[in-house]
């Protein structure tokens, strides 16, 4: 008789989510995490505490928690991905990101990349990106069509 409950509250916290009601749905993810721990409900309670509560740590924990137990679900990946760029982690970010596209259903996941976008190698690895050659031929180079 429990688990219908818990299905009833996750899915009225993922409605919340996608209508933009971030509180609620952080509540219901709280509530559903609580009756019954599964990835799925640790991956969407750590998005949601990243989100409303800068709660980082905690949600890097959760997240992991659910990568660990799930390994083969990309949304747990997005979901960490998301939460390593409140962080300010891009490049964790784009780490975990990348690693997911390796799951079933990653359309998300490379959603989420191409609204990132990512940078170009620079073209000489021996210098740092930020040193003058590296900058300004890359500019042009990008100018002129080449790279």
């Amino acid at each position: 008789m429990e688990q219908p409950r818990t299905e009833e509250v996750f899915v009225k916290g993922i409605d919340a989510l996608e209508n933009g009601h971030i509180y609620l749905a952080l509540a219901c993810f709280e509530q559903a995490a609580a009756i019954e721990r599964t990835p799925l409900h640790c991956s969407y309670l750590a998005y949601c505490l990243a989100k409303v509560r800068s709660l980082f740590p905690d949600a890097v924990a959760l997240c992991r928690e659910a990568i660990r137990e799930d390994p083969g679900n990309a949304l747990h990946y997005l979901h960490l991905g998301r939460v390593y760029l409140m962080s300010g982690d891009r490049s964790q970010a784009l780490d975990v990101l990348r690693e997911g596209l390796g799951c079933e259903g990653r359309e998300a996941v490379l959603r989420e990349l191409t609204l990132l976008g990512e940078r170009k190698r620079p073209l000489f690895q021996s210098l740092a990106r930020s040193h003058p050659v590296n900058r300004y031929l890359g500019i042009l180079l990008k100018r002129l069509g080449v790279r």
